[in-house]
């Protein structure tokens, strides 16, 4: 594993003097190492070209921050765009050709809410002239959210430099550029820049970035993509609104796509409308939710994932005979409630190998466990062996609970940590798989952080880091993987690899109501 190393030198460019005096009050703040080269460019494309032209050698990254007018409508004085891109002004003369794509301003972006800015994320238009009145309503009409006279040509020369833009808004899109009012708002502007500077200097000490390393299996599990597809058909045959009982699976982004198409989401039957068809979650329910449903007449399609389904299926075959059942799980994990339910009065809930030692059963010679299915496997073995110390008799599973694709996850992120400085793992805070994925990294001496997407991502986790290790949990889009490592691109990585530990093939089949024909 490459050990962190300083932060790499950069170049910031301030168009006026002004911008430079209140950036390099900002950077004083900074204990950093990696200290940028602030250069003043002077206003409009030629200067800015000028300036570009002399780049200093051995810069690492290049940013450009200052003040700028607001094209978009809400923008108010103070606010802070990111550029997401840099293009120029179709109508500018000798304008760079090329569209400067920035990844990483989500990154960025985030660093700069944290310290309480209200920030935006799009394009900026570089211009050869300060614009007003309809040649603003013109440029506004592109999309870009602010207009600028340099950032642009500062930028086209980077070559595969990290870059970033970041413009604070002094007049914004409503009303003429010169008012009395202008030099108040600039003044207010140009107070927020030292804030920019700090984030700035969080973004180049990340900078250093050089590989991303993939999990391989990561991202959806056949059980996920059968429920979202259970939704889906549910939708598309009956359409909206289709019933979900709890998050279909725990991902945020995933439900609220499935909500935006007509599902809704609740936390119980009784907040379903007579005759609403109502879809159970991958996770499970126990057999009184059911009973509930079928006394309100609800129309049910069960999305459980077979896996889970099994070990349901488990808890009464063992509890019949007349065993205790001890299961291996988290409380409060809606997986756990249902399995638990199975048996009220014979499961008995072992969440770690301390409840391992003091749980008691009725008859020590009638003993089995069950395991939640996305449990760390390291985790739950602790606490089987804790139980077995205690109960010779105990008896498990005639085939591993925990699911493939929870156990295929934490084996490729445990290869995974020992090549990275820093794994990701995206998934959503509620997501068990997810989080046990983030505790085997850090089991194997990484430091592992959960990140609901690419927003969440903290330019401190990577500052000094050479290589960044990234996965998703079973419930993730991998859309959500795509846009982090966008944005770790972005940061300097040129080297993304996939560390491939086995290959999924699992598929299993749609319930019958939504089967098609």
């Amino acid at each position: 594993m490459t050990a962190p190393a300083a932060g790499p030198p950069w170049t910031l460019y301030a168009p006026m003097r002004m911008e430079a005096s209140a950036l390099r009050r900002g950077l004083a703040q900074q204990d950093s190492p990696g200290r940028p080269t602030l250069r003043r460019t002077g206003v409009g494309p030629r200067r800015a070209r000028a300036t570009a032209a002399r780049r200093p050698v051995g810069s690492a990254a290049v940013a450009v921050a200052g003040i700028g007018g607001g094209l978009a409508a809400g923008l108010a004085t103070g606010d802070v765009v990111v550029a997401s891109e840099v293009r120029v002004d179709p109508s500018a003369h000798d304008g760079p050709a090329r569209v400067v794509l920035l990844p990483d301003a989500p990154l960025l972006a985030a660093a700069l809410r944290r310290r309480g800015l209200r920030v935006h994320v799009g394009p900026v238009l570089s211009t050869d002239r300060l614009v007003d009145g309809a040649a603003r309503a013109r440029l506004a009409a592109t999309g870009a959210l602010v207009a600028d006279c340099e950032s642009a040509w500062l930028l086209a020369g980077r070559g595969e430099r990290p870059a970033a833009c970041v413009r604070v808004v002094a007049d914004p899109a409503a009303g003429p550029l010169y008012r009395p009012a202008t030099l108040r708002r600039v003044r207010t502007a140009l107070a927020v820049l030292p804030v920019v500077a700090s984030a700035l200097a969080e973004w180049a000490a990340a900078s250093s970035l050089r590989q991303v390393v993939l999990a391989s299996p990561r991202s959806f599990c056949a059980g996920v993509e059968r429920a979202i597809a259970v939704v889906e058909q549910a939708l598309r045959q009956h359409g909206p609104p289709v019933y979900v009982r709890k998050q279909i699976v725990h991902n945020a982004r995933v439900v609220a796509d499935l909500r935006d198409r007509g599902a809704v989401f609740v936390d119980e039957l009784d907040e379903v409308p007579e005759g609403g068809l109502t879809v159970f979650s991958a996770h499970g329910v126990a057999p009184a939710v059911r009973q509930a449903a079928a006394e309100r007449r609800l129309p049910v399609i069960d999305a459980t994932c077979p896996l889970v389904a099994k070990v349901h299926a488990e808890a009464r075959r063992f509890a019949g005979r007349g065993d205790t059942v001890l299961l291996i799980g988290h409380a409060g994990h809606e997986e756990t409630d249902g399995t638990l339910g199975e048996a009220p009065g014979r499961i008995r809930l072992v969440p770690d190998p301390a409840a391992a030692e003091t749980v008691r059963v009725d008859d020590p010679s009638r003993v089995s466990y069950l395991v939640q299915t996305t449990l760390a496997t390291d985790e739950a073995a602790g606490v089987a062996e804790a139980l077995r110390r205690r109960f010779p008799a105990l008896t498990g599973p005639g085939s591993d609970d925990i699911c493939y694709a929870t156990t295929n996850r934490q084996q490729a992120v445990t290869e995974v940590a020992a090549r990275a400085d820093v794994v990701l793992v995206v998934g959503s805070d509620n997501s068990s798989n997810s989080r046990r994925l983030v505790e085997v990294a850090e089991r194997a001496g990484t430091r592992a952080y959960l990140v609901e997407d690419v927003s969440q991502v903290d330019l401190r986790w990577l500052a000094g880091a050479a290589t960044v290790g990234v996965s998703a949990g079973a419930s993730a889009p991998p859309a959500l993987v795509d846009e982090v490592v966008a944005a770790l691109t972005g940061l300097g990585a040129r080297e993304v690899s996939e560390h491939t530990t086995t290959v999924e093939d699992v598929a299993f089949t749609l319930p019958k109501e939504v089967r098609q024909p």
